[in-house]
C-alpha cells in the first residue's frame, strides 16, 4: 500500500496568506476583547504555519510546542522596552511584536495553536484515508 504523502509547503504559503489577511482585517475593523482574542489566536496560527514550514518533517505535537514557545517568548518580550524600541523605528514591527503584556494573549495563543493543530491532523487523516484502496 503506498501511503500520500503530506506536502504542506505550497498550501502553507496560501493559507498563510489567509491568515494575515483576516488577521488584519479583524485589527483594523474589529473593536473589543473579541477581536483582540481573535486577531491574538490567528497571530498564533501563523507563528504554526511559519515552523511547519521551516520544519515540515516535525511533528505537528512538535509544532505546536515551537509556535508556542515564540509566542510566549514575544509576549514576554513586551515586558521589556525592546518591542517598543522597534516599532518607534518601524511601526509595523508593534502587529509581529506587539507593546503591551496580557495573559488573556497566551491563552488566545493556546486556542490558535491547538485550532492548527487539530485542523493539520484532520486533513493528514483525511490524505491518509484517501489513499486507501477502495473495496467493492
Amino acid at each position: 500500500m503506498v501511503r500520500a504523502r503530506w506536502r504542506p509547503r505550497p498550501g502553507i504559503l496560501i493559507v498563510g496568506l489567509c491568515v494575515v489577511a483576516t488577521g488584519l482585517l479583524i485589527h483594523y475593523t474589529w473593536v473589543g476583547a473579541t477581536a483582540d482574542f481573535l486577531a491574538d489566536a490567528l497571530y498564533a496560527v501563523l507563528v504554526y504555519l511559519l515552523v511547519i514550514f521551516v520544519a515540515p518533517r516535525l511533528r505537528p505535537i512538535t509544532w505546536a510546542g515551537i509556535a508556542y514557545g515564540i509566542c510566549v517568548l514575544v509576549e514576554l518580550a513586551q515586558l521589556t522596552n525592546g518591542p517598543t524600541a522597534v516599532a518607534a523605528v518601524f511601526p509595523p514591527a508593534v502587529l509581529v511584536l506587539g507593546n503591551t503584556f496580557a495573559w488573556i494573549d497566551l491563552m488566545a495563543y493556546a486556542v490558535g495553536i491547538a485550532s492548527a493543530t487539530a485542523c493539520v491532523l484532520l486533513s493528514r487523516g483525511l490524505l491518509a484515508r484517501g489513499s486507501k484502496p477502495t473495496t467493492h
